[in-house]
């Protein structure tokens, strides 16, 4: 096992993977079967085949998560494929700080795959909580991880003034993970997978947050969080635009590597 797994290690570093050795580790476990946690006390596979092809495609930089079919955020596990954005470990600080929060009543804007929303589901019991999604593809997701849920899904595009106006200051906390790349910004392949427009948003990257955050506080009832994920190039932008939209005690969390990378807010 130790062999095969520094084969496929050195192939998917020799491809440029960010992260070789933990994708050959979940490559390897998946074909076979098992948790990751137990490769080293497994034999290696006695047919290669649906191995080599597997990291054939991550070489070639599919991400990771379309060839296991699933995506970790918190405490669940969700369905992912060609469609929907796909969660990154960025979004554990955004969903960290909203469990953080005391909320009876939580929106999720732009929800994708409903990892988030779910999440805090999962993770609060006692809160309801609501996801927002708006692109068909998407949604296909969405509805697939959502059922048998508690979470509620609204099929609505959160940049139209007006929309959910039955949660008008109903909400205890409003999170967002929206498209927030500048157009034209160059990414990594494995994001280049991602729905266009679930990764780029204008060309300042704020096309879909300006409108978020006037929603948020709309949907928000005084006192209210509202807490929304950035790129990591502008947030004094995104502060700017929380407090032009009329939040206070307005700041910037960094992610788990030190970026400023999520945005939150309270509803004066």
């Amino acid at each position: 096992m130790t062999a095969l797994l520094a084969r496929t290690t050195t192939r998917l570093a020799d491809a440029g993977v960010a992260s070789p050795r933990a994708d050959a580790e979940q490559l390897v476990a998946h074909v076979l079967g098992i948790p990751r946690g137990r490769l080293l006390l497994a034999e290696p596979p006695a047919d290669e085949s649906a191995l080599d092809a597997l990291v054939a495609r991550r070489a070639a930089r599919e991400p990771l998560q379309h060839l296991l079919g699933t995506a970790v955020l918190g405490p669940v596990e969700v369905a992912v494929g060609p469609g929907a954005f796909v969660p990154r470990p960025e979004t554990e600080v955004l969903l960290e700080w909203a469990l953080a929060q005391r909320a009876d009543v939580v929106v999720d804007l732009c929800t994708g795959t409903g990892a988030l929303a779910l999440a805090i589901a999962h993770a609060r019991p006692d809160a309801t909580v609501h996801a927002v999604e708006v692109d068909p593809d998407a949604l296909s997701w969405t509805r697939r991880n959502l059922a048998g849920s508690r979470v509620t899904l609204h099929e609505a595009d959160v940049t139209v003034p007006g929309v959910l106006a039955d949660l008008d200051g109903a909400a205890d906390l409003v999170v967002c993970n929206p498209p927030y790349v500048p157009e034209g910004l160059a990414v990594p392949p494995e994001v280049d997978a991602d729905p266009h427009g679930a990764v780029f948003a204008g060309a300042d990257g704020l096309a879909v947050i300006r409108p978020v955050a006037t929603l948020a506080r709309r949907l928000l009832r005084p006192g209210g969080a509202v807490g929304i994920e950035h790129d990591d190039s502008h947030p004094a932008a995104v502060r700017e635009v929380l407090d032009g939209a009329g939040f206070t005690e307005v700041r910037t969390l960094p992610d788990l590597t030190g970026r400023p990378r999520v945005a939150t807010g309270t509803r004066a």
